[in-house]
């Protein structure tokens, strides 16, 4: 096979009060295991969809309409059938689990029959009330197979790159230099975008609420590399190859005793790729393996670079970008420099056109960008030799932008936005997949205060001039934008593994918050006696955004009909 795979569309488819100009506050009384206040702070760029070494890409293979198509036949017979979801009360999947992907041969035994839950107990309820209360985590002692061995194995990761080069730093990556000045001294490294759930436990290792009595933990991690996984198989292997760990995964979890307390509704998951990566539909579908469709990870929560708009146990959470603070005093540098950098360009794009992909808006926003001669930066991702695979050039252009393009490529969500934000660039989406139903966490439900959204229809069309709409926004509005972005920047970010920030909170934190958060409701649903099964997912998106299924101006973005 050759280096160059093919490119597939799948879109259409508390601080002291001197600091708060430093991060985004949201309103919480609760406190976390190192006494701060609870907070929505929000989270490169260059666009690694178009490289030739396919390790680099968001996503490749398939086509996503005919993904819909297939969902959509999928959805009709779960109806029919509805045993493709755990309850209370049952634990076996349609035709026990694996017949659906060929779990005789890779030696995985039919799932069990779940027994009633006849108690929900609250760790938090006990009488500890210090700073860990609630806040517990137990972390499953996975075998090798799953996790250490992967790294150990990294030149056997990739065909067409050694990944061993990123795992150093505990995932980082190599250090980065600041010859040119344009990164801070200290913090930076070279971090592939893929390296989440390497980051994420090494992360977990240093959190401070870790207990080895899994009957105090409020929530349970699985340190499964799913990404690093999946992508040794993603483009020449047969279909049970790529769900062989993934079986064996949820086998080994069903017979911990910890699983059948809550039928895994307390564990939580990290997939270092997006969602997509882990859902293929049918037999017959080439792309991924069945991860996230599998019953026993429809229990658990899973997290993901980019989560599905119709999965209510699905959550996105920030790509990994290049900076990595060590102490607070590193974010608050950065946010000052930010600040003060002079703004040369009204708008930017790194990334490349997608000539092959009908919906895409890319070739559009490209033309624009040239004819606007001055106000715009182009970054063209046709090849490696123009700089976007250096963090050094990427960032450099979006510290010159005031507005920096956040286009969907192969899927929803880029890299790219967390590397503007990190740059104090507002980001404009042109579709509502790519930021606002994603990460919800992470980022203001009110999308008006650090983004601008152009819908990406008007663009296809020519209805809309990309530089007449941001040139009209006031400069004032345009000031409050960029603080807000900039007041962002500490939750997008992971902080060193090696150590620990002091009173902000990094995208780790907010990330544990929000899991914990969602095992306390489901723990009070299921004592209220409610229903906590993923029925309804169609309207995910919606729920989570808006607290509403009634129509709304987007449902044309997220249409599956």
């Amino acid at each position: 096979m050759t280096d160059q795979a093919p490119v597939i569309d799948y879109n259409h488819a508390s601080l002291p009060r001197e600091n708060s100009k430093n991060f985004y506050v949201r309103n919480s009384n609760s406190v976390n295991a190192r006494g701060k206040e609870t907070r929505d702070v929000a989270r490169s760029s260059k666009d690694t969809n178009v490289t030739g070494n396919p390790i680099d890409n968001f996503f490749i293979g398939g086509d996503w309409d005919k993904y819909l198509d297939e969902m959509s036949k999928v959805n009709k017979e779960l109806k029919q059938v509805n045993k493709e979801h755990l309850t209370e009360n049952e634990a076996q999947s349609k035709e026990e689990s694996d017949k659906a992907v060929g779990s005789k041969e890779n030696g995985v035994d039919s799932v069990p029959v779940e027994e009633k839950i006849e108690e929900v107990s609250d760790p938090s309820s006990d009488s500890d009330s210090g700073p860990c209360s609630g806040r517990y985590i137990y972390v499953h002692d996975l075998p090798s197979q799953f996790n250490d061995d992967l790294i150990k194995h990294c030149e056997s990761l990739s065909e067409w790159t050694n990944m061993c080069f990123f795992m150093s730093n505990l995932g980082l990556g190599p250090r980065l230099g600041n010859s040119e000045k344009v990164f801070s001294n200290t913090g930076w490294y070279d971090t592939n975008q893929f390296m989440l759930e390497v980051i994420f436990h090494n992360r977990m290792k240093q959190y401070k609420c870790l207990t080895n009595d899994s009957s105090l933990a409020s929530a349970i991690f699985v340190p499964y590399y799913a990404g690093l996984d999946v992508v040794r198989y993603l483009w020449n292997s047969h279909r049970s190859v790529r769900d062989f760990c993934s079986l064996n995964l949820v086998k080994w979890l069903r017979e911990t005793p910890e699983w059948k307390r809550l039928w895994g509704r307390d564990h939580f998951l990290v997939a270092g790729r997006i969602t997509w990566d882990f859902r293929r539909i049918t037999k017959s579908a080439d792309w991924g393996n069945r991860l996230m469709l599998l019953p026993e990870s429809k229990n658990m929560t899973m997290l993901t670079i980019e989560a599905s708009p119709w999965s209510q146990n699905d959550f996105a959470i920030p790509y990994p970008t290049y900076f990595h603070p060590s102490r607070d005093g590193e974010v608050f540098q950065w946010q000052h420099k930010m600040r003060r950098t002079k703004r040369r360009f009204l708008f930017s794009f790194a990334g490349g056109a997608r000539p092959n992909l009908t919906n895409s808006i890319r070739g559009e926003i490209i033309n624009q960008c040239l004819a606007t001669r001055r106000r715009c930066k182009l970054l063209d991702c046709v090849s490696r030799s123009n700089g976007c695979y250096k963090p050094v050039y990427v960032m450099k252009i979006f510290q010159m932008s005031t507005f920096c393009l956040q286009p969907s490529g192969d899927s929803y969500t880029r890299r790219s936005t967390f590397d503007s934000i990190l740059a104090g660039c507002i980001p404009v989406f042109f579709h509502p997949g790519s930021a606002y139903v994603q990460y919800l966490w992470h980022f203001p439900k009110d999308y008006t205060k650090y983004s601008v959204f152009i819908p990406a229809n008007k663009v296809k069309k020519g209805k809309v001039s990309i530089e007449r709409t941001l040139s009209r926004i006031p400069k004032a509005k345009v000031l409050a934008m960029r603080d807000q972005v900039i007041k962002l920047i500490p939750g997008v970010v992971y902080a060193n593994p090696r150590s620990s920030l002091e009173t902000l909170e990094d995208a780790f934190d907010i990330t544990i918050d929000g899991v914990l958060e969602k095992v306390k409701k489901t723990r009070r649903d299921i004592k209220q006696g409610k229903d906590v099964s993923d029925n309804g997912e169609e309207f995910t998106w919606k729920k989570r955004l808006f607290g509403t299924v009634g129509k709304h101006e987007w449902d044309p973005f997220f249409d599956r009909s």
